[in-house]
């Protein structure tokens, strides 16, 4: 936050990728992704079971159940990660993402990496830390920008 008290604009669009992620159906990680261009809010997407699909908060967590650590064994879970997410919500709404910026509460799976990177995103801006780091590589190979910020505060300032 600036001198102002008014958050700079990678914390602002932080801040409401935090707010996406409440609606999350996980049991493990609530993630929440906000796909921007030019100051204005493409996409939103969140990690959960696909639509009309019961989720973990119905049925408890596979993964749970398995005992299979984060960042391994993606195929194993009910749930389409929030990168994924946005990507198919700006695409049934016919909006490219190509040269967008994209916050997410977490960094990537290689899966959802891989996914931005033939998205041409050209920016993905997190506070967050996944398990699996090997999306670095690949985004530094395309030459997509990294940026691993502190967290946002929780809290939302009004003026009175």
């Amino acid at each position: 936050m600036k001198g102002t008290g008014r958050p700079g604009l990678d914390e602002y669009f932080l801040k409401i990728a935090s707010v996406v992620a409440e609606r999350s159906t996980c049991l493990r990680h609530r993630v929440g992704a906000v796909a921007v261009r030019d100051k204005h809010i493409l996409a939103t997407g969140y990690n959960g079971a696909a639509a009309g699909v019961k989720d973990c908060l119905e049925l408890g967590c596979l993964r749970d159940e398995m005992n299979i650590e984060s960042g391994t064994r993606h195929e194993i879970c009910r749930a389409i990660h929030a990168e994924q997410n946005v990507i198919i919500q700006a695409a049934l709404h016919g909006v490219s993402l190509e040269g967008a910026t994209v916050y997410v509460t977490h960094s990537p799976c290689v899966l959802c990496a891989k996914m931005l990177v033939n998205a041409r995103i050209k920016r993905f801006v997190t506070y967050g830390s996944y398990a699996d780091e090997s999306f670095k590589d690949l985004f530094q190979q395309v030459g997509i920008e990294f940026e691993l910020h502190k967290s946002p505060p929780s809290h939302i300032s009004y003026l009175p």
